[in-house]
């Protein structure tokens, strides 16, 4: 880039951190803008494991790799499969020197890439309203606090509900017709031992075989968080006249659809500290595309929403940022790097999106008891995650020569 562009990042999650932090190392200064009033105003939601091969490149790319683990929890790559009895059916524990998918908290990870900004980058409180074109590919950006500001490129990092998505695309989330009640236990070893014995250093997951599920996770500060999932209407407590704030009420529901899960297991439905959270989930149509609009692109979730079956979400949200920086470094012109970055960005989350989306429907669709749900394999799962990752490395130094023959005179 011969010239600095003015970049307006919308979203300071994630993935639109990352993108300044790669974009600052390049010698260009991004503004983020992001409704929340602070790096830590809200609930980040719970724990995701960084895959060697996608969001641990990014953080490499970033310099922050060292950070990353000083945080990350390698034990957390423990995992266990349990029936809604209770017997245990799968083990996998992660073998030593083994960090092909630490876990870490979202909110460590939120506040960990804004602490490697430099200082005024981040623009709180700044809810976007609307984004116009003033030509020439670039917009103009207002928000809800009755501020504004131009850029010659705007990164949509703005997650499922994007307003910078509507400045390429009519598509928009579709409910997959899955709902998970988010359980929490605090202080889990001492308060909640029975549920600490079962998550173990990791995370499990529990099936009836009929559409239910329970998964629940290790966090940081003696936290675990748990998920009751099952197939439901979006207003499936209005039918059900349940009181979605009323946790006892709540509590009496799910007893009864879980009332074939043994008494080891409804611990882990019913004993939480606080109320139930509603979380429906949401897919973009996948794989997604668009035309190319000149000052505009997408990361993350605003680019391809997709279920959580894999964890690949956040990994390629984090991979998007760091390679949207780099494209912008690379391209003589911004034109050119939306093509670079859009390019690879495409197919690669366009099959993972559609797999993970697919993945989860068929699995709570279910209704034989005596249907398989195996187990992943997650011995083969991290030595996947390592051979892309040796392979995409392979791919950049190959690039990177290239680009230096490019440049010679």
């Amino acid at each position: 880039m011969t010239t600095t562009p003015r970049i307006a990042i919308v979203g300071g999650g994630p993935a639109g951190l990352l993108c300044a932090r790669v974009l600052q190392g390049h010698g260009i200064e991004p503004a983020v803008y992001d409704a929340d009033t602070a790096v830590d105003s809200r609930d980040p939601g719970g724990t995701l494991d960084l895959h060697a091969d996608a969001g641990q490149i990014a953080l490499e790319d970033a310099g922050l790799m060292e950070a990353f683990l000083a945080l990350a929890r390698v034990e957390g790559q423990a995992k266990s499969r349990r029936n809604h009895h209770g017997t245990v059916l799968a083990e996998f524990t992660p073998t030593e020197g083994d960090q092909s998918a630490p876990e870490i908290d979202r909110g460590q990870l939120r506040t960990m890439l804004h602490e490697h900004l430099k200082p005024g980058t981040v623009h709180w409180g700044h809810k976007l309203s609307h984004a116009t074109p003033v030509g020439g590919g670039a917009h103009r950006l207002e928000f809800a606090n009755g501020t504004s500001t131009e850029a010659d490129l705007v990164i949509g990092a703005d997650g499922a509900w994007s307003q910078v998505r509507r400045l390429l695309t009519d598509a928009v989330p579709q409910y997959l017709g899955v709902h998970f009640l988010d359980a929490r236990f605090d202080d889990v070893d001492t308060r909640h031992p029975e549920v600490a014995a079962i998550v173990g250093e990791g995370h499990m997951f529990s099936s009836d075989g009929d559409g239910r599920a329970v998964i629940v996770q290790r966090n940081g500060n003696g936290v675990v968080r748990g998920y009751v999932a099952f197939r439901a209407e979006l207003d499936w407590h209005v039918t059900a006249g349940v009181d979605i704030t009323d946790r006892e009420a709540v509590r009496s529901h799910l007893l009864r659809e879980f009332s074939e899960w043994s008494p080891v297991m409804r611990p882990l439905i019913t004993d939480n500290d606080g109320d139930y959270v509603q979380r429906g989930f949401w897919a973009l149509p996948a794989p997604l595309t668009w035309d190319r609009v000149p000052g505009v692109t997408l990361i993350g979730d605003a680019a391809h929403l997709m279920a959580p079956f894999g964890g690949h979400g956040m990994n390629l949200a984090l991979l998007d940022g760091a390679e949207l920086a780099h494209a912008i470094k690379k391209e003589s012109s911004l034109d050119d790097a939306i093509a670079r970055y859009e390019t690879a960005m495409f197919p690669r989350s366009g099959e993972l999106a559609a797999s993970s989306n697919t993945a989860l429907t068929r699995f709570f669709a279910t209704t034989s008891p005596h249907a398989p749900h195996l187990p992943p394999d997650h011995v083969r799962e991290h030595e996947n995650y390592r051979t892309r990752a040796a392979e995409y490395r392979r791919r950049q130094a190959e690039d990177a020569s290239v680009e230096d023959l490019r440049h010679k005179p």
